[in-house]
């Protein structure tokens, strides 16, 4: 055997592992719930071959249309919040001092708390009776009464991005800090010489040289809020009147609650296919980047 073909079965046994795990736990899975979108099945036994009439029931149910509706809302309103304050905390605590680091240290310590925890904390917080919200903005004489953060859409929306923010935006500085001190001393050094501003760097030096991690984050934060469930179900149920249901809280309810496996599985695929969609774009934004 020569030294080509023996690297060439060297790199497959490292990489073999690796794919057997995506083709156990990530294609298996997914061909499973392809085949199963394609089928009555219920969550208590039985099912027949239905073909494509899931999905015609789903872009005709006007359930699935709100809660995409509400869903690409909340994703739209949280995405840029979250990557204009992970940024700006970026830049405020970018130099390595002490003080500094113990401040992200303090911005990222929320990441760590569960998200269920989290949003226990935050339904807390905004209770009309014992919430410190409403009794801060009393006490300030913001509001002369206290306010009932989840009685309209609008306010439980804002009630959810709020909490999200605080446990998300530390994920995303740390990410953007790691990424600007991977940019060469020599470049900043060389800057400061020519009498640039603080401003002058972070738009002309740092901002291109960390546009891939931008796009890197922006994706992964708007998947996850696509993907948002847990704060909704714990803080809003829902409600009022099911305008704060997202996606995947329609599928947890058609599948594990109505026992519409078949129907949950065909929705499933679809918020697939447009996670899939954003995620090519992202990488086509990126190499176009890569090529100017």
């Amino acid at each position: 055997m020569n030294s080509s073909n023996a690297s060439r079965w060297t790199g497959l046994i490292y990489v073999l592992p690796a794919l057997i795990f995506v083709c156990a736990f990530v294609l298996y899975p997914f061909g499973q719930l392809i085949a199963t979108s394609l089928t009555s099945r219920s969550l208590l036994g039985g099912g027949a071959f239905v073909g494509l009439a899931n999905y015609e029931k789903a872009f005709n149910d006007s359930a699935f249309w709100t809660a995409l509706g509400f869903t690409a809302r909340y994703t739209l309103f949280i995405t840029p919040i979250l990557m204009g304050l992970g940024l700006l905390l970026a830049f405020l605590v970018l130099p390595n001092r002490k003080i500094r680091k113990v401040v992200r240290g303090v911005v990222f310590l929320p990441v760590v708390i569960g998200l269920g925890t989290s949003s226990f904390l935050w339904y807390w917080l905004f209770d009309e009776q014992v919430g410190l919200f409403n009794k801060t903005l009393v006490d300030l004489g913001v509001i002369a009464h206290p306010i009932v953060w989840f009685n309209t859409a609008n306010m439980a929306l804002w009630a959810v991005i709020i909490s999200v923010t605080w446990k998300v935006v530390g994920f995303g500085m740390i990410l953007f800090v790691a990424a600007m001190q991977s940019i060469s001393s020599e470049v900043v050094e060389a800057s400061l010489i020519d009498g640039t501003s603080y401003l002058q760097r972070a738009t002309r030096i740092f901002l291109p040289l960390i546009l891939r991690t931008i796009l890197l984050v922006t994706l992964i934060s708007a998947i996850g809020s696509m993907l948002a469930f847990e704060q909704l179900y714990i803080m809003t149920a829902g409600g009022p009147r099911g305008q704060t249901l997202t996606t995947v809280y329609l599928i947890y309810q058609n599948s594990f609650i109505n026992f519409k496996l078949g129907y949950g599985a065909a929705l499933s695929v679809i918020l697939t296919a447009i996670i899939l969609c954003g995620t090519a774009l992202q990488l086509v934004l990126t190499n176009r980047r890569a090529h100017q």
